[in-house]
């Protein structure tokens, strides 16, 4: 596949979540069938090893045949992919670039080190080693809020000038408002810039591009059209958009913030409420995953919020 530009990678881009058994084992043949549904809800794009694909927890050997099963799967239907290549430690994340190079993904995404906060300096060199290795394969960077550091628009502006492979941004600004959507369009020159994936709409509206999108982890294929429907009927996309919030507000976040579960446990809960692929219950140790009997009742009062997912 040839390399994306920033102008390119926009919209709805679905998840690959990591598929296990009851133990928490890497189940492929589930795998293979998630890939199977996400093409079949023809998003913009799909991508692997993100937060709620556990990079952070696959063996290399994981690692290498996730990404080829991706591959071999996108290629064939035509479908631009991703391949994330973090890890906390940059000698791994850079390994795992020289291991998937030869894929020729769109792009891949990337993380800055993160066991000590790296300075500006350091995130350029980091960056432009991973640039040089990828030898002409388009860079994203990954920068979520728990990340050890935390860039501002104005750092994507240095960034891109040092790193011209660099041709997009995934950020996570809960608190975004008019002024940092403002700063964001000043800053973000030759950059795809993605927002959370319930906060689409109004990200659109405001110069954002799209989203890796956690909505696509309760049902891709309402999640597209959801994308889609901003093009002919923003008002009531708008209107979907609130309820979605209401969705996450009311029966997600509490999972975060009163119960201590990690985020990527919710994307897994999420998929568990939409049914659409078989991704199983369990996050990898040590982390903890939602009881799956909750499932139900959550669900119940989810289809009064947004019923369109549940169809």
């Amino acid at each position: 596949m040839k390399a994306l530009i920033n102008t390119e990678i926009v919209g709805n881009w679905a998840t690959l979540l990591l598929a296990t058994d009851d133990k928490g084992k890497l189940d492929f043949a589930k795998l293979s069938d998630e890939i199977d549904v996400l093409i079949a809800s023809q998003p913009n794009g799909i991508y692997s090893n993100g937060t709620a694909g556990e990079f952070y927890a696959q063996t290399e050997d994981e690692f290498d045949r996730i990404s080829l099963l991706l591959s071999e799967k996108c290629e064939k239907a035509e479908v631009p992919y991703q391949i994330g290549v973090s890890h906390m430690s940059p000698q791994i994340s850079l390994e795992r670039l020289r291991r998937i190079k030869d894929l020729e993904p769109g792009a891949v995404q990337v993380i800055l080190p993160d066991w000590f906060p790296v300075t500006l300096d350091e995130a350029i060199d980091f960056l432009k080693k991973m640039e040089e290795t990828a030898n002409g394969i388009s860079l994203v960077l990954y920068n979520p809020p728990h990340a050890k550091k935390n860039l501002q628009p104005a750092d994507w502006t240095i960034l891109k000038k040092n790193v011209q492979s660099l041709v997009g941004v995934k950020v996570f600004d809960q608190n975004a408002d008019t002024a940092w959507f403002s700063e964001m369009k000043k800053s973000s020159k030759g950059l795809s810039v993605f927002i959370p994936g319930h906060r689409l709409i109004t990200g659109l509206r405001n110069g954002a591009h799209g989203a890796y999108s956690n909505v696509a982890c309760l049902n891709p294929f309402i999640a597209q059209h959801w994308y889609e429907m901003a093009g002919y009927d923003m008002e009531s996309a708008l209107e979907m958009e609130v309820r979605i919030n209401r969705f996450m507000s009311e029966l997600i976040a509490p999972f975060i913030t009163q119960h201590g579960y990690p985020n990527h446990a919710c994307d897994r809960f999420m998929a568990l409420l939409g049914g659409w692929a078989d991704v199983g219950s369990k996050l990898r140790w040590p982390y903890r995953s939602i009881p799956v009997d909750l499932v139900e009742s959550v669900k119940m009062r989810a289809k009064k919020i947004i019923p369109e997912f549940f169809k």
